[in-house]
């Protein structure tokens, strides 16, 4: 548990109870930083005013991820790569993008370059996001494993 002060205020915060706040809420596009809760990236304003019910007014995106951090999410800006993501020879991006990819296999995305902006169950909750927010992207599905992705190996 962690007592974090915000906007004059102590909220005592546990990692589940952030969770369990942002569980059923579709992540808002990114536009800098980003807080990686469950396998989803949200802006970290977004997450913290879900689990205080603060307006997003009252405090800055730094106090967002520093008290994100302290209950050990990972907090991240765009551009830079997150930890555990390795590049390698084989693969598009130097390997970068299947790494990335991992946790939506099975699950339909909308990708930017690398960034995965939103992910669903069915493509037409996907599309749905892209529209709401005025975001355009390619929307596919993940595959759910590498011989699903026509990586294995053929036999003689």
């Amino acid at each position: 548990m962690v007592i974090a002060r915000v906007a004059g205020a102590d909220f005592e915060l546990t990692r589940a109870t952030v969770e369990r706040s942002v569980e059923n809420v579709d992540p808002e596009p990114i536009r800098e930083h980003y807080v990686v809760v469950g396998r989803r990236r949200y802006p970290p304003k977004q997450v913290l005013a879900n689990v205080t019910g603060l307006d997003r007014a009252d405090f800055t995106t730094h106090q967002a991820r520093a008290v994100l951090r302290r209950l050990g999410f990972g907090v991240y800006r765009l551009g830079a790569a997150e930890p555990g993501v390795e590049r390698s020879a084989a693969g598009p991006q130097g390997g970068a993008e299947a790494a990335l990819l991992t946790p939506f296999r099975g699950r339909w995305v909308a990708q930017d370059g690398l960034d995965v902006l939103f992910d669903a169950d069915r493509p037409e909750a996907v599309l749905q996001w892209l529209r709401r927010h005025r975001r355009s992207a390619r929307v596919w599905l993940v595959p759910s494993s590498p011989l699903e992705a026509g990586s294995a190996l053929s036999a003689p």
